[in-house]
């Protein structure tokens, strides 16, 4: 097809392919095809890189996808193996969520989509006593049953009169090959069970956060 060049159309008549691209520089498998109807095609070696149709972008990241948070809605003294109920997705001052959202059932995370995840574990925490830790471990499966600890933070507590807060943040990045089994919760550990774990259902105090940073 012969190439034309005209004040109404610009450059046209070269569709090409993804080995051998219309437009192109001294590398004649590298560059840029328009293979069919609403549709570019990028490619290098004569592979195709990146593909941009009516549908949307694919072949390369589009930034975040995904973005949940959820929380613990009452506060709990002693621990929890793992917090199981009483989490609600966050719902007051306009949360903020991409994608689709996680799903729970008895303290278990289920994961809308595979992808690499970042997920973030904030334990809030009061004490009126001695000397007390108050620990946040993030644990995961892989096959669905089996729990290990992949994350871990303490608070340490020393009373020296009146109510005493403290938090601390565990975050852990979950490759999340298949979500049907590869899952995560959350637990307390402490070791007075007067020690408290702040919710509230109305600001995010004690909180999950689940963030897509890209595919697996």
């Amino acid at each position: 097809m012969a190439l034309n060049i005209n004040g109404t159309t610009g450059i046209s008549g070269v569709d090409g392919s993804v080995s051998a691209p219309a437009l192109t520089g001294t590398d004649s498998n590298t560059g840029i095809t328009f293979p069919s109807a609403d549709t570019i095609k990028f490619s290098t070696g004569g592979v195709e890189r990146m593909s941009i149709t009516n549908s949307g972008v694919s072949g390369i990241s589009a930034g975040i996808t995904m973005f949940d948070q959820y929380r613990l809605t009452t506060s709990f003294t002693g621990a929890a193996e793992p917090i199981s109920s009483n989490i609600e997705r966050a719902d007051t001052d306009s949360p903020a969520f991409i994608g689709s959202a996680m799903s729970v059932s008895s303290g278990v995370f289920t994961f809308p989509s595979t992808g690499m995840y970042e997920v973030g574990f904030n334990l809030v925490g009061q004490i009126n006593g001695d000397s007390r830790f108050h620990n946040a471990v993030l644990q995961i499966t892989t096959d669905g049953t089996n729990f290990s600890e992949a994350a871990f933070g303490s608070n340490s507590y020393y009373n020296g009169g009146g109510n005493v807060l403290s938090s601390c943040l565990v975050i852990y990045y979950f490759d999340v090959t298949d979500t049907s089994t590869h899952k995560v919760r959350f637990r307390v550990q402490v070791n007075s069970s007067s020690t408290e774990t702040l919710g509230d259902t109305n600001s995010n105090r004690t909180s999950f956060t689940f963030k897509k940073i890209g595919d697996t």
